[in-house]
């Protein structure tokens, strides 16, 4: 039998338990994977512990999108995968597992150079970054600020805006500064006064601004450094985007992805799977942990421990 991470109501880490789920056969388009890496994300906490609103909860219920497995089987219709083919599942449901079934579309090749672990990281954290940039058209002529630029998001937004030509400021603490370094951006610490840093590190002004940190700080410099503010994206504080007249991507936004921004998201992982084979992508990867220790890798992402966390079945 299959096992899973599921809880039944909503509270603190401890209302995560692992438990045997039955698995029926994969059906049409659908694939069954054993996984071998999930990957943790701060939404998944949000929702266990009721920040992030969502329906009553009726029965148990699974988390988790993203992770990295071996395909076991293979149901009709499917092209493309076949049993024993090394995968990146992204945007699934229920990921926090030993083994799922999920539809062939939410599935993409994982290369031998890559590990199941750097696999299980992708999902969100790229698929949103590339989706941002996509969304806010950088390019080579603008200066961005990431917000929050240590985190998975910020450091995939970082790595995509240099790659399509941007220059990139990027807020941290002073302990992550050189990590953002090493991405191609310049390090400013937040806090009191970082609007003014930002602008001595970009004396060429800013054109556009990603928060990917939530705070009113990161809002109110967005908002002071970027003169259009359709150029200002927030990925967290969604419920304010429309009454500042920025953009939001997902965040608790009330507006749904258009039909672009989710082929987007889809186009990113083999996109950066491609970047990572070429050694032109670089993925921070954090504690790994067994699957029965969900409720201690929650309390890591909520502390905001660095780099990526993941579970290992």
């Amino acid at each position: 039998m299959a096992h899973a991470v599921t809880y039944s109501q909503f509270g603190g880490p401890e209302v995560l338990s692992l438990d045997e789920i039955a698995l029926d056969p994969p059906g049409a388009g659908q694939v069954a994977v054993q996984v071998t890496a999930v990957g943790v994300n701060p939404i998944d906490h949000k929702l266990r512990a009721g920040i992030r609103p969502s329906a009553t909860i009726a029965k148990p219920r699974r988390l988790g999108n993203d992770g990295a497995g071996v395909v076991t089987a293979v149901g009709d219709g499917v092209e493309g995968f076949r049993v024993g083919d090394a995968v990146v599942v992204f945007g699934a449901s229920g990921v926090y597992a030993t083994d799922i079934v999920v539809a062939a579309a939410h599935l993409a090749p994982l290369p031998a150079t890559v590990s199941p672990a750097i696999g299980a990281a992708l999902g969100i954290p790229v698929a949103t970054a590339y989706q941002s940039l996509r969304s806010l058209d950088v390019g080579p002529a603008d200066t961005l600020v990431v917000h929050g630029g240590s985190g998975s998001v910020g450091q995939a937004a970082i790595q995509f805006a240099r790659l399509r030509g941007a220059a990139v400021v990027a807020t941290a603490s002073a302990a992550r500064a050189e990590r953002i370094r090493s991405l191609g951006a310049t390090p400013v610490e937040y806090g009191d006064g970082v609007t003014d840093r930002i602008r001595a590190a970009a004396p060429q002004g800013v054109t556009v601004a990603l928060d990917c940190a939530g705070t009113d700080e990161a809002l109110q410099s967005s908002l002071d450094l970027v003169a259009d503010r359709s150029r200002i994206a927030t990925i967290v504080r969604g419920a304010d985007a429309a009454g500042l007249g920025i953009q939001a991507y997902s965040g608790g936004s009330p507006e749904p992805l258009t039909e672009q921004q989710v082929a987007w998201r889809a186009e990113a992982i083999p996109v950066v799977v491609a970047l990572l084979s070429a050694g032109a992508f670089s993925v921070e990867l954090g504690p790994e942990l067994p699957l029965a220790d969900a409720a201690e890798a929650h309390r890591l992402v909520a502390a905001g421990t660095p780099g990526k966390i993941t579970l290992l079945p």
